[in-house]
């Protein structure tokens, strides 16, 4: 390696210490289920005039990925920096106890983002959803964060508060709490008083929306399930409404978390903190089936085409960032957590090995786009333009793509390119075997 790229590198990898005081506060807001063709700073159907303005005042990634295409997974690796699969949460966690992965969720020897700034000074809150383990020992509170209001599965009705399997979920910290309100708004009210609490000291702030996840509630709208009464319920309710009905509650349910994204920047702003404050806004998987839209993507949440996984994605940090710039550098979830560390001038964690790259030098335009090797699932492979699919549904058994000039994967170029089909199978089975070694058992 030559001495420039180990330089390079190292720019990606390791912050330079900052002292308390020139600590940036980090908030990242992640939409659930939300599309690549969903908003208007991505030309989408539905207007969000917030995050119009959070891409104007910054940066818009053309090419960011979740790490994987449904909840849990999604989540754990942006917990942990690392490809989900090392934490053992390849899938979601659910609901129902009946369920082995029930019992899974973010073992304590994992280093998670939330401790990092916890042991680096800040001040670190939660407010949303949760989805990496129903048990007390899983809980948010016992993995860095000083304060979480929000549940811990991968839905609730937004206004009764009931899971999927009929169980009131709702948290104040590591105790069950009773707390009325549309989730969106009281993800809302929770994040502005803690930044408000927090203004004097640097703090971490995570906003796991649950919108746009089903059940499609609107503010006005009544709660659906309740005790004993699961997500049955909400498609019971729905087998009488209209398609077109269901797509508007969608769009009122995005609309009311771009409320949220506004108020959080107009804080910052009231404030003085929107210069000394590094906002990522991103989705944890494209959206689900037919009622959001990954345009002009293929495929939807729970496969890996592109429309599984490549999502919104938008960086701000007034005076740091330059404002209405797009990039299309190749990003996925588990780059936040190097990235908002070394923002912060916290260490990068040697103990356990990091998958994800630190972006800042090229958000900040310091350094060009860095061409990597990205694997989800270990079902595809990108490389540059180049994808490879194994099985994808709907797809060929081996299917290869270049997404430069083919962004809906419609034309394989397997037989074309066997030497390549070959190079990124041996890609996929070398990760699989680095995975096997090390990932983290469940219970």
């Amino acid at each position: 390696m030559s001495l420039a790229i180990r330089c390079f590198v190292g720019l990606l990898l390791f912050p330079v210490l900052l002292s308390a005081t020139d600590r940036p506060n980090i908030v990242i807001i992640m939409a659930d289920d939300l599309g690549y063709g969903d908003i208007s700073p991505y030309d989408g159907w539905i207007k969000t005039p917030h995050l119009e303005q959070m891409a104007a005042e910054g940066t818009r990634f053309t090419d960011y990925h979740s790490a994987g295409n449904v909840c849990s997974p999604t989540r754990a690796a942006l917990m942990t920096g690392r490809y989900q699969q090392r934490a053992g949460i390849p899938g979601v966690v659910f609901a129902d106890p009946k369920r082995e992965q029930h019992k899974h969720g973010l073992q304590k020897v994992e280093l998670t983002i939330a401790e990092a700034f916890h042991h680096g000074g800040y001040a670190t809150g939660m407010f949303g959803k949760w989805h990496l383990g129903y048990y007390p020992k899983y809980n948010p509170v016992r993995n860095g964060f000083d304060v979480f209001k929000g549940y811990v599965s991968g839905n609730i009705d937004f206004i009764s508060h009931y899971d999927q399997s009929g169980n009131y979920d709702w948290w104040h910290d590591d105790k069950p709490a009773t707390e009325e309100g549309y989730v969106t708004h009281l993800i809302d009210q929770h994040s502005l008083e803690f930044i408000r609490n927090n203004k004097d000291k640097p703090f971490f702030l995570y906003l796991p929306h649950e919108a746009p996840h089903y059940p499609f509630q609107r503010p006005d709208d009544r709660g659906v399930r309740q005790a004993g009464v699961g997500a049955s319920a909400d498609w019971a309710r729905q087998k009488g409404v209209k398609p077109a009905e269901i797509r508007e509650r969608y769009k009122v349910m995005v609309e009311e978390m771009d409320k949220n994204v506004g108020n959080v920047l107009a804080l910052l702003k009231e404030l003085n903190l929107d210069e000394k404050t590094f906002v990522f806004f991103c989705s944890d998987n494209g959206a689900a089936g037919k009622w959001g839209d990954n345009s002009p993507l293929r495929g939807s949440k729970g496969s890996d085409w592109e429309g599984g996984h490549r999502v919104p994605a938008i960086a701000w940090w007034p005076g740091t960032i330059p404002a209405g710039i797009t990039t299309d550098q190749l990003a996925i979830t588990f780059d936040l957590m190097p990235t908002m560390l070394a923002a912060a001038g916290l260490e990068i964690p040697t103990e356990r090995k990091l998958d994800g790259i630190n972006l800042l030098p090229i958000l900040k335009g310091e350094h060009s786009t860095v061409e990597r090797t990205l694997v989800w699932n270990g079902k595809a492979v990108r490389h540059g333009d180049w994808k490879l699919m194994l099985n994808g549904k709907g797809g060929d058994k081996v299917a290869l793509y270049n997404l430069k000039g083919d962004l809906a994967e419609t034309t394989n170029l397997a037989d074309q390119h066997p030497d390549k089909v070959k190079q990124m199978q041996s890609v996929l089975k070398d990760w699989q075997a680095d995975i096997d070694a090390t990932t983290t058992p469940q219970p």
